[in-house]
């Protein structure tokens, strides 16, 4: 299908794309890399009246080391993050993550922010985020404020992004020494969205747990932090049943949306599953 006749408007700077949302309200959307916007307007599912490209805001791009944090412009597409050195070296996550969003084509448009700022359960990074313990940098009118990844995702396409508000940048510290990692994603095939993945972060100890974090994605209306699976790891050591507890932990807050990657029942097992590997990759780091 064709989408409805918009106004397109391509603002040099944060600020100037600032003043467009202010003006045009809920009239306007933001594009990005575009793969989830353009197909939801051709099916007439988001009708605006106003286009803001992004694409020509330079200060949105970019992945840099700033007082020990590191910083990714919201625009910078997925291959700059695959490809990142920094990224490879302080938050290897990210880039090994990456590699199982969507395809080449798409990681060559398509920007990290877009996936976040969207807020669809099913793209990748929000889960990652929560993981990470990321700080989303939204910038409004007023200036600038920051959400923590596990405070931003309110519902499906719901976020904590006011109308007038831009993602501007997404910040996570540096790994300690010796932190494992892994996100591990089941999916038809390649490009396709998770039937269901989980990323993990963790730290150990003398062979006990001293720190995790699991993010789940595509298993609820929005990404999911599983707190309760976290705090039945922390001091323990990793055993078959100490991860059969987690996996049951894990499928008890999943509600996921019945679709042509499987009904609520199998998603649910398979978050607990995707889980169980992403631990057991992680451990290998640590």
């Amino acid at each position: 299908m064709i989408p409805p006749s918009f106004d397109y408007h391509c603002p040099k700077t944060v600020s100037e794309a600032i003043e467009l949302l202010t003006k045009f309200g809920d009239e306007a959307k933001i594009l990005a890399g575009g793969h989830s916007l353009l197909p939801m307007m051709k099916l007439r599912f988001a009708e605006p009246a106003n286009l803001i490209d992004l694409n020509k805001i330079p200060e949105l791009r970019g992945i840099k080391e700033e007082g020990g944090v590191i910083k990714i412009g919201a625009m910078t597409t997925e291959n700059q993050v695959l490809f990142s050195e920094l990224l490879l070296k302080k938050v290897p996550l990210l880039p090994e993550a990456a590699k199982l969003i969507a395809d080449p084509q798409v990681r060559n448009r398509g920007t990290i922010g877009g996936d976040i700022a969207h807020g669809d359960p099913a793209n990748d990074h929000p889960a990652i985020a929560m993981a990470l313990d990321a700080i989303f940098v939204l910038q409004g009118p007023k200036g600038q404020r920051k959400v923590k990844a596990v405070d931003f995702f309110h519902g499906t396409y719901m976020t904590a992004l006011a109308e007038d508000e831009i993602l501007v940048s997404i910040e996570v510290s540096p790994f300690a020494p010796k932190t494992g990692y892994a996100y591990h994603k089941l999916k038809r095939k390649t490009g396709d969205w998770a039937t269901a993945a989980a990323a993990v972060v963790m730290q150990m100890s003398g062979g006990k747990v001293t720190h995790i974090a699991i993010g789940l994605t595509n298993v609820a209306p929005t990404a999911l932090r599983a707190s309760a699976a976290e705090e039945l790891m922390v001091g323990k050591e990793i055993t078959p049943a100490l991860l059969d507890q987690v996996a049951e932990s894990v499928r008890s807050i999943c509600d996921p949306a019945e679709d042509l990657r499987g009904d609520a029942e199998y998603k649910t097992a398979m978050a607990g599953e995707m889980t169980r590997r992403a631990i057991t990759a992680a451990m290998a780091h640590c």
